[in-house]
């Protein structure tokens, strides 16, 4: 005959089963605490790698696993994705003649609708853009204008570009990060890293 657990026992065994559940939830919170703690030590620079140009004087921030194209014509540097060869940074720079600081060439929309006339889509490029943001920065005295476009070619092909400029030593300097725009939604963040690393001596 099985034997009937009085009061006590019922109340002994409760207490284990909430003991154990509460043990349990408290291993979870502790696992939930790591894992947002860890999260909040992902820093700016997790998954980039530092180029720097002494010479010229200006360094930014690329994703790990992109290369230097050799024998680029044009910027200074460039690198893109060994796996979407279509995404590359680049840097240009270009002689300043009547003005010294990037304030002297307008506000951050004015530069950028420059540059999106006179560079981006200049008339024969076969593209069209459209600037889409213009922001402006202030980082340890120097100003740089970050401009967002859509850009779309005659062949089809629609690109996102982020372009970081600023200026130093009596040239204009201007980093580009370009994609796909069908890719733009998934680097977008990765794209804003590398663009607002740049850093001009």
């Amino acid at each position: 005959m099985a034997q009937v657990k009085g009061w006590g026992d019922w109340e002994k065994q409760g207490r284990r089963t909430l003991r154990q559940v509460l043990v349990r939830a408290g291993g979870l919170a502790m696992v939930l605490v790591v894992a947002l703690g860890l999260t909040g030590c992902v820093t700016q620079t997790a998954g980039l790698l530092p180029y720097s140009d002494p010479r010229d004087g200006y360094s930014f921030l690329y994703p790990n696993g992109w290369q230097p194209v050799q024998g680029a014509k044009g910027p200074d540097v460039v690198l893109h994705d060994i796996i979407e060869p279509s995404e590359n940074v680049s840097v240009v720079i270009g002689a300043l003649e009547s003005v010294k600081d990037l304030t002297e060439l307008g506000s951050a929309s004015d530069v950028g609708l420059r540059l999106q006339t006179k560079v981006i889509a200049a008339p024969g490029s076969g593209r069209t853009a459209e600037l889409l943001n213009a922001d402006r920065r202030d980082i340890a005295g120097k100003t740089y204008y970050l401009l967002e476009y859509a850009i779309a070619l005659n062949s089809g092909s629609r690109r996102h570009d982020l372009v970081s400029v600023g200026t130093s030593r009596g040239k204009l300097y201007t980093l580009s990060v370009s994609t796909l725009e069908n890719r733009w939604p998934k680097v977008r963040d990765l794209f804003y890293r590398v663009a607002n690393s740049f850093s001009l001596a």
